[in-house]
């Protein structure tokens, strides 16, 4: 029994000749009309091997029943020339002949090179397809446009500008939320709090919930779009089609900042509200830590720097009197360190620190003298590793294309010229970024430093004389990122954001 098989995938539907009823006209042609069976696969790419209409193919094959396939082309079987030749390899021990429309392949060693070729023709044009439709969409955001609507909340999509337009209803919201979540005198605790907050107001979601969930509330606040900077090129999505084809679970993972291209759109929040959000989100669950029986001024601040425990507020007894201390002991179940002893007491640590903190607020000039202190090594050392292997990976890039130009004579220079003229335009932009990340990162944290300590002064200037605890903490916690102290209680290192 002969066999008809024809593939077609998604992005293929419209293409001139690829249509599923033309490779099937073409095949039943070829064999003059005579009986048949028809496997066919619609709108699965060829990049997968486990299809519904070829694995039907190949169990017939396996039991017997087909002794001659007919296929349109070679990638019609596959896009990749590995999948091309073992199917070919399988159906050959079964003594069943393949045969293609487009072209005669002999069972020889010549007839086997040419299918070789053709097929890594078809994987290269595949990429090529890939590469131009990647070019034209990063071509259109670097002329300024936006590649889409994707529902950004506060904005509305101009389709004829290719942009986005301030909705002023929702950006509202969207202030607000800065507006509570960067205040040190929100009525509201955190992004639950805030997220609760627009419930119990009845706002409606983006797409018109009455619930406001903290994820959401969270992802507004990281999202950089809002300061009029929105990017593309954001998420790796490399093989996500194929593995959604292959019903595999698909894993976007970000690109390093470098790559992103930034398009312009309306401003709603200033870039410097942003960083510092950015900064109180990291440390946002210690600044909303759940409320406990009795209140520590500097609880989820302080690590022991013998042990590398943090050191939390606690009750106990010395010599029969009830006294608050910082303890570093752990004495849970399954705590991996016990840690060393260190205790201080409460008052003690408090005066300290609030003593420091004023005397920063007072002088404002040493802020200068202490963020130029700070190492900001680590901050930037991820993102220049990420560079080097992006470099790396575009020289291999070009070397592969290189390798297919020797390969074959039928490959179009024009498109392989304009690819590899793309690469070395990368290359170069990629060196030119790496000796900027240093910089550029250096002085967006000091950027935020600053506007942070600004609005905590100005909050300790206005209730100078009337502080109460809470104010006390607010302003401890928009300040201190950590405070560490020895054992030996011989030295206390309080860093600042």
């Amino acid at each position: 029994m002969i066999a008809v098989y024809a593939r077609v995938s998604t992005e293929e539907q419209n293409v001139k000749g690829y249509g599923l009823r033309n490779q099937i006209d073409e095949c039943i042609k070829k064999i003059n009309n005579v009986e048949h069976l028809l496997y066919k696969d619609e709108g699965i790419t060829g990049e997968v091997i486990d299809r519904p209409g070829l694995n039907k193919l190949r169990e017939s094959v396996q039991s017997g029943i087909i002794d001659e396939i007919i296929c349109y082309d070679p990638d019609r079987l596959s896009r990749k020339l590995m999948h091309q030749l073992m199917l070919d390899e399988e159906f050959r021990k079964k003594d069943v002949k393949l045969i293609f429309v487009n072209g005669e392949y002999a069972q020889t060693p010549e007839g086997q090179l040419f299918f070789s070729m053709r097929g890594a023709i078809a994987e290269f044009e595949k990429e090529k397809i890939k590469q131009r439709t990647k070019g034209g969409k990063m071509r259109k955001a670097r002329e300024g446009k936006v590649l889409g609507a994707y529902g950004l909340y506060g904005y509305d999509f101009d389709r004829d500008k290719k942009t986005y337009v301030i909705n002023e209803e929702q950006a509202k919201i969207v202030r607000m939320i800065f507006n509570y979540f960067t205040d040190p005198n929100t009525p509201f605790k955190g992004i639950n709090g805030i997220a609760n907050h627009l419930t119990n107001m009845g706002i409606p979601t983006a797409k018109n919930g009455k619930v406001w969930h903290r994820q959401v509330v969270r992802q507004i606040l990281l999202n950089i779009s809002y300061t009029g900077r929105h990017p593309h090129n954001r998420y790796d999505s490399e093989g996500d089609y194929v593995r959604k084809q292959s019903g595999e679970t698909t894993k976007q993972t970000i690109r390093p900042q470098e790559e992103w291209i930034f398009v312009e759109i309306p401003t709603i929040i200033p870039e410097e509200q942003f960083l510092i959000a950015q900064e109180l989100i990291k440390q946002s669950r210690r600044r909303f830590a759940k409320d406990s029986l009795n209140q520590y001024l500097l609880s989820g601040l302080i690590r022991c720097k013998n042990c590398n425990n943090t050191m939390v507020g606690m009750k106990s007894k010395w010599w029969g009197k009830e006294v608050y201390i910082y303890s570093d002991k752990k004495n849970y179940s399954g705590a991996v360190n016990k840690g060393c002893g260190n205790t201080i007491y409460t008052n003690k640590l408090d005066e300290i620190v609030w003593e420091h903190i004023v005397d920063f607020l007072n002088n404002p000039e040493k802020l200068v003298d202490y963020n130029q202190s700070q190492k900001v090594s680590n901050i930037f050392e991820g993102e220049l590793l990420s560079i080097e292997k992006e470099i790396q990976k575009n020289k291999k890039g070009r070397q592969r294309l290189l390798s297919l130009v020797a390969m074959s004579d039928e490959i179009d220079l024009t498109d392989i010229r304009e690819q590899m003229e793309e690469m070395a335009l990368k290359e170069k932009n990629l060196s030119d970024r790496y000796s900027e990340v240093q910089k550029e990162l250096a002085a967006s944290k000091q950027n935020a430093n600053s506007s942070m300590f600004k609005i905590a002064a100005e909050y300790y200037m206005s209730k100078k004389d009337n502080l109460t605890f809470e104010d006390k903490k607010s302003i401890i916690r928009q300040l201190v990122k950590q405070i560490y102290i020895s054992k030996e209680k011989e030295e206390l290192d309080i860093q600042l954001f």
